[in-house]
């Protein structure tokens, strides 16, 4: 039975996390944690993964001390339970071996990347909407999005998802006929058969499909040959309401193909995926270590991930690079061995004009406030503190008089710009949650 002062103090501790940090954040690493009971002296925590204690002791044990009971070495009277169910998806397992194929069962030619599943699916809020598109469509094939078309940049998932749609239907609808191939393929395979005159065997496949997963359909631009046959194969099953899911690059609007097929492309739900925020892909990090046997400690996985933000690909190149250097060279992570190994693979945004409404905008997303409050003259600390960064964030990145400054903030005093600034440049010097809300800020905008 759970002891009502400790469960009273974790649910203190929470509303106090909830008020000093983002929402991605709390969703990454306190939205898991589950009081599992609790005594006189001590509370116990289930959290998902050895990352999220991690994390909690070397981020919040001050502020846990604060709340929670202290043993005598100075910890906080915490025991920590790592959630059993969690080890499952580390590594997936091994794909069933295929029975003899009955009439309408998947084509025993399916190849699908084992790691690709949705469990292997690192979420966040740039991806939250897609991988839901994909988990409906996987879960009804032909009956809620038809066609599925996922586009974004290089290596942010898109491939990952299409696999993981595979793998979701072989599993859960048996006798559904699916095909899984990049445009490329489709292409080699419509030479291949023309070549051999067996075309109409061709045909007779792919419209015999209940789930088709097309990849990088950009690489059909100006190909007008294979884009017609490519239409007719959609066309014929869309019109038995056979599921069809396409990735691509960019939005179907924006390729050089023809408005009949483009027109096709947008019958159905067209969702993007975006690049992931410094929490998704600290997460990423973690995971792929988690993966792959070695523990990534917090501070390197968020140094890397500040540096490298643009592809996830590139994450887990980071990952395999750097693991593989310090056990050969039998050193210890850190940050000088990191930018040692991976700085060739390190970004930097180019600088941009910077504007007091764009950082609004950035410092309102990462607190979770409105533009105009932080504009206005309300004095909460949700509002007042938000406001203050971005004004420190407004001198230090804008080349203007703090007069013309302090006038974008509502008509405010220079000498309140000023004393916001010398606040945040105080506190930002011993507070870390604030340094990378500050950093993730400046990343936003110079994206």
């Amino acid at each position: 039975m759970l002891t009502k002062t400790l469960q009273e103090s974790w649910s203190q501790f929470l509303e106090f996390i909830v008020e000093h940090c983002s929402a991605t954040e709390y969703e990454n690493w306190f939205a898991s944690i589950r009081v599992l009971d609790a005594s006189g002296e001590e509370i116990q925590l289930e959290v998902p993964n050895i990352f999220v204690q991690e994390y909690l002791l070397e981020n919040y044990k001050k502020d846990l001390c604060a709340f929670l009971p202290i043993r005598p070495s100075g910890e906080p009277a915490i025991r920590f339970v790592i959630a059993t169910s969690q080890k499952k998806i580390l590594l997936p397992a091994p794909l069933p071996v295929a029975e003899p194929q009955e009439q309408g069962a998947p084509h025993p030619d399916l190849k699908l990347n084992p790691f690709y599943t949705f469990n292997h699916f690192i979420e966040g809020p740039a991806n939250q909407f897609v991988k839901s598109a994909a988990m409906g469509v996987a879960s009804r094939p032909g009956k809620s999005y038809n066609p599925l078309f996922i586009h974004g940049g290089v290596g942010l998932g898109k491939t990952h998802l299409l696999h993981g749609i595979g793998h979701y239907i072989r599993e859960n609808h048996k006798k559904l006929r699916i095909h899984c191939i990049t445009t490329e393929g489709f292409i080699n395979d419509l030479v291949d058969h023309l070549r051999n005159k067996s075309i109409d065997k061709m045909k007779r496949f792919y419209r015999s499909l209940d789930v088709l997963l097309v990849d990088d359909i950009q690489f059909l631009q100006s190909r007008l040959n294979f884009e017609e046959e490519f239409c007719n194969t959609f066309e014929s099953l869309i019109n038995q309401n056979k599921q069809i899911i396409i990735t691509s690059d960019k939005p179907p609007g924006q390729l050089k193909l023809s408005e009949r097929l483009i027109a096709r492309m947008e019958w159905g739900l067209v969702a993007h995926i975006g690049v992931p925020d410094l929490e998704t892909r600290v997460a990423i990090l973690q995971h792929k270590a988690e993966q792959k046997g070695f523990r990534l400690p917090q501070k390197i996985a968020f140094f890397i991930a500040e540096h490298i933000f643009n592809n996830v690909r590139q994450l887990e190149g980071a990952i395999n690079r750097l693991s593989a250097y310090c056990r050969l060279m039998g050193l210890d992570m850190t940050e000088d061995v990191v930018h040692k190994t991976l700085a060739e693979l390190f970004q930097y945004s180019p600088h941009k004009k910077i504007s007091v409404e764009n950082i609004l905008k950035s410092v309102a997303t990462i607190f979770g406030v409105r533009v105009n409050d932080l504009r206005g003259d309300s004095r909460t600390k949700a509002i007042a503190f938000p406001r203050q960064v971005a004004m420190y964030l407004a001198k230090e990145m804008i080349n203007e008089s703090l007069m013309r400054l302090s006038s974008a903030f509502g008509g405010k005093t220079h000498s309140t710009l000023l004393h916001a600034w010398k606040k945040i440049a105080n506190q930002v010097e011993t507070d870390e949650m604030l340094r990378r809300q500050i950093d993730m800020a400046r990343r936003n905008l110079e994206v």
